[in-house]
């Protein structure tokens, strides 16, 4: 059975998320995620370099089908509001250090400056 929009979007998402994280707060995320979640959160692959949140988003449209900039920041935003929800305002703390600025808005949680 093929993986709904919103699976692949997830996977997307989950996928561009973990090859931007790394050590603990990498392994306690996929900890709080279901596991094939979790194992896409935790592909070897790593990114060069950290992508700025409009690449992101950018990255995610690229790799799903018929997205556009705009419906891949819908799918980036409803994807990593879920992930808030998952990991609690800690270990989100912790993986904010690991991302470039403006990521805690694509969270949905925008921190003090």
């Amino acid at each position: 059975m093929p993986a709904s929009p919103a699976e692949r979007a997830a996977r997307v998402v989950l996928a561009l998320l973990g090859a931007h994280l790394v050590g603990e707060a990498r392994a306690q995320l996929a900890a709080r995620l279901p596991e094939g979640f979790a194992l896409i959160l935790l592909n070897p692959l790593q990114s060069a370099e950290p992508l700025p949140p409009e690449r992101f988003v950018r990255a995610t449209a690229a790799w799903i089908e018929g997205a556009t900039d705009q419906t891949a920041a819908w799918d980036v935003s409803a994807v990593l509001s879920t992930v808030v929800d998952a990991s609690g305002d800690g270990l989100l703390k912790q993986i904010l250090l690991q991302l470039p600025a403006g990521y805690d808005l694509l969270f949905g949680r925008p921190q003090p400056a």
